[in-house]
């Protein structure tokens, strides 16, 4: 009798959005700690970091596509967001030899902070330290970041512009 393979199983969105909102609390409640042991700068500084290796780490399996290949990137970045063009939202606005430049319209941690009812301006400190991800997985690849997060007022969420990296001729 053949074995069922863990990774062939889909789950519902449901279980993925839950998933994602406690990841997005749990950011809150160590930022919310930290920031009453240190005050908002050095809280902000401190789960950045932690977000930017948790992003290191994950570069690793996108090395193959530094310091240039942006639509390889592309294609295996997109490709491996579990449900992305549901839970993210992304729009490829650009993808050619000089910049991947991606906007997110949706964000699940971004939304789970939002449906708490945290301040806008608690969202923006808070989008800003989980976008530091971003930063450790593209540079870790070999590439170079210019991307934004989401700010009071604005739609959507973070915009991604992705350059090639210093090795890059």
């Amino acid at each position: 009798m053949p074995t069922e393979n863990a990774s062939s199983r889909t789950v519902p969105i449901e279980w993925l959005q839950r998933a994602f909102a406690m990841r997005a609390q749990a950011y809150a409640h160590v930022f919310d700690v930290l920031r009453e042991k240190f005050g908002t700068d050095q809280a902000l500084a401190l789960l950045s970091e932690s977000t930017r290796r948790l992003g290191a780490v994950m570069g690793t399996h996108y090395a193959e596509f530094g310091p240039a290949d942006l639509a390889g990137l592309k294609d295996a970045f997109l490709g491996g967001i579990p449900a992305g063009d549901v839970m993210f939202q992304p729009e490829v606005r650009q993808c050619d030899a000089e910049v991947l430049e991606i906007q997110f319209h949706r964000c699940p941690l971004k939304e789970a902070w939002e449906a708490t009812g945290r301040p806008a301006e608690d969202v923006a400190l808070l989008c800003k330290a989980a976008g530091a991800i971003d930063q450790g997985l593209f540079t870790t690849a070999g590439f170079v970041l210019d991307g934004t997060t989401w700010q009071p007022g604005q739609t959507g969420c973070c915009l991604l512009r992705v350059k090639p990296g210093s090795r890059a001729a």
